[in-house]
């Protein structure tokens, strides 16, 4: 199940991409992470069972459940929220799982989401912005060329905080683990702030998320096979190439990392 990649490039470090550069050598080779400055690692809720890195992740979404019965999901179909939404069901979640449709989501993710629903009828599958386009007034519709920070703000982040607001669940179970990327690296199971974020695969590797899917014939985005390991809106979303992390198709060259749901001044 692992996905697709072309030919190998060279990968250089943003030291050496700099180091290149200074001496006028061509640094258009693959530049890893990190492409951002990273946050503070995430702190770990006090009153949280002492899970070790061992945990079983469902032993942690167990206690979410008990600990928070409001407990919310909000996902974004990529490999890892299918594999929780499976792990989830099967330990007893039958909650929401909230989707934010920025309107230039690629067709794969939406089809995605319909199988998702159309398996786990005992979910309730909400999708905020239903119908949003790049052309439905909410934005300039190439905001995401000249100010991806403001075009995630405006369509992705802010509708997700209304509707928490609204419903004001104590805690969010959510898909990050720690080999995504950088600004993951140190994110604890259950993590402190407004609302606990609950976050059962953070130990999980990519290798061991797809021995997890594959057994389970979850409906992956296909996207993923094409080297699309995190996937986001198509206009700032590309394949990855050998020696990135997961999310280094993620606004390339733009210095982001996050969109602003889990970093940042609006994060959840």
């Amino acid at each position: 199940m692992t996905a697709t990649h072309h030919q190998p490039e060279q990968v250089l470090t943003p030291e050496q991409a700099l180091s290149r550069q200074a001496q006028g050598e061509p640094t258009d080779a693959l530049t890893t992470e990190p492409r951002a400055p990273r946050e503070p690692g995430g702190v770990a809720e006090a009153g949280a069972p002492a899970f070790t890195p061992e945990t079983d992740p469902l032993e942690v979404i167990r206690w979410a459940l008990a600990a928070h019965p409001d407990v919310l999901m909000p996902s974004a179909f990529n490999l890892n929220g299918v594999v929780l939404l499976d792990l989830a069901v099967r330990a007893g979640y039958r909650g929401e799982v909230v989707f934010v449709d920025t309107g230039y989501h690629f067709a794969e993710t939406l089809q995605t989401r319909d199988r998702l629903a159309a398996r786990y009828p005992e979910l309730t599958f909400v999708t905020l912005n239903a119908g949003a386009s790049p052309d439905d007034g909410q934005t300039d519709p190439v905001l995401y060329a000249g100010d991806p920070d403001a075009c995630c703000a405006v369509r992705k982040v802010a509708p997700l905080q209304r509707y928490l607001k609204d419903r004001a669940p104590s805690a969010l179970l959510n898909a990050r683990s720690r080999d995504q990327a950088t600004t993951r690296a140190d994110i604890p199971f259950v993590e402190a702030g407004a609302r606990v974020k609950v976050n059962p695969l953070a130990h999980w590797t990519r290798e061991r998320l797809e021995t997890y899917a594959a057994e389970h014939d979850l409906p992956v985005n296909p996207l993923y096979f094409d080297g699309f390991l995190s996937i986001g809106c198509w206009p700032c979303t590309r394949a990855v190439r050998p020696g990135e992390d997961a999310r280094a198709g993620r606004w390339a060259g733009k210095g982001k990392t996050e969109c602003g749901l889990w970093a940042g001044e609006g994060k959840l």
